[in-house]
């Protein structure tokens, strides 16, 4: 009886992906695990048909034989699947049984890290930007066989193509993976030039991220699935992109609160006024209250930087100074006079103490050093 078409058992093209490979055995054998078809011969005979069928088409050396040979390129010598009973394929494809069976798992692709640079603005509204990384994709010159083109890769001599060897200690028997071929039952003695037999080759691969509002320097964005691919057919890693948020000119950001400093004039501070600052949105007025001191601070709560997946948003906190002009023309030089003669005559009250304790501490320390003397 003639076996049957691996590539119709899992219900894929010829032409499929790895991960499309995986993703069809993994429902397959979902559907047809013992655990939920308890003495069903017929369900566990699919469940090991499909698992045959996926270590072959998830390995792209056996794949490769596969698809120039047929079964006898992989069978042959012991190359094909060795299942001995079904622990074997609880053991080998324990990470598809997650809840059912224990087994032995297969690692995760590596994970790969990806800067991106964002200014305020951005960072504030949230910005869809395109981002660019380099991970291992599939050899396009050998199609992930590793191989030369026009060539195949061998059966692995040293096990016959099994992928493991055994070895007998007295009444003991351990079984462990093949040195030569490191498992994959075949060898590749004609290298692809430009994967160097590996199958994957370096490239840069561009994607869309979704910046959400909020965002700060040093956060980081998951992009789940972008990473590198598993080598023992694990799912593959994560991209992690870490964000920085440019310094801006006019804004000093502390958490989600903004700070921005405002020069005002002398008599803006005394008589007060009405004052143009930027905000996040555009220009925007406020009134600085008569009286005001410098460094004083007037906050504008819900102007700040939004928080991110919550509806509000921090503050944006004015802090006004001072600004004293280094060159007067002569009207204003004469104005300043008039109003230091005036201010002479009517001390501020600020003034007026700090003068009152400064002669009380003259009188104190410079008084005791006289009578000394004496």
């Amino acid at each position: 009886m003639s076996k049957p078409d691996y590539y119709e058992v899992l219900g894929v093209a010829r032409s499929a992906s790895k991960d499309e490979i995986s993703v069809a055995y993994r429902k397959l054998a979902m559907k047809y695990h013992p655990d939920r078809n308890p003495n069903d011969e017929e369900a566990i005979e699919k469940f090991k048909l499909c698992a045959a069928a996926f270590e072959v088409l998830s390995s792209p050396q056996k794949r490769a034989l596969y698809d120039q040979y047929g079964h006898a390129g992989v069978d042959a010598g012991g190359g094909g699947p060795q299942f001995n009973n079904i622990n074997d394929i609880f053991d080998l494809f324990g990470s598809f049984f997650s809840g059912m069976r224990g087994g032995r798992q297969p690692s995760q692709g590596a994970d790969i890290r990806c800067n991106l640079t964002v200014d305020l603005h951005e960072a504030a509204q949230g910005v869809t930007k395109e981002i660019s990384f380099r991970r291992h994709e599939t050899c396009n010159t050998c199609h992930g066989s590793g191989a030369k083109p026009g060539k195949s890769p061998e059966r692995c001599p040293y096990c016959g193509g099994a992928g493991r060897i055994t070895q007998s200690t007295g009444i003991f028997s351990i079984q462990t993976t093949c040195p030569k071929c490191r498992g994959e039952g075949v060898i590749i003695t004609d290298p692809c030039p430009d994967c160097r037999g590996q199958g994957l080759i370096q490239q840069t691969v561009n994607r869309e991220i979704k910046i959400p509002a909020g965002v700060d320097t040093g956060m980081r964005l998951r992009m789940q699935g972008e990473g590198e691919r598993s080598p023992s057919g694990g799912p593959p890693g994560d991209c992690y992109v870490f964000i920085s948020v440019k310094p801006h000119p006019l804004f000093q950001r502390d958490g989600q609160d903004l700070i921005c400093r405002v020069p005002i004039s002398y008599p803006q501070a005394a008589l007060g006024a009405e004052i143009e600052i930027p905000t996040l949105d555009g220009r925007e007025k406020v009134m600085i209250p008569s009286g005001t001191q410098n460094n004083d601070i007037i906050t504008l709560k819900g102007r700040g930087m939004p928080i991110p997946r919550r509806s509000i948003a921090g503050s944006l906190h004015i802090q006004v100074y001072i600004e004293v002009p280094r060159k007067l023309k002569p009207e204003h030089r004469k104005l300043l006079q008039q109003l230091a003669d005036l201010e002479g005559e009517h001390t501020l009250p600020e003034r007026k103490n700090f003068f009152t304790k400064l002669g009380d501490f003259v009188s104190e320390v410079f008084g005791e050093k006289a009578e000394k003397k004496e």
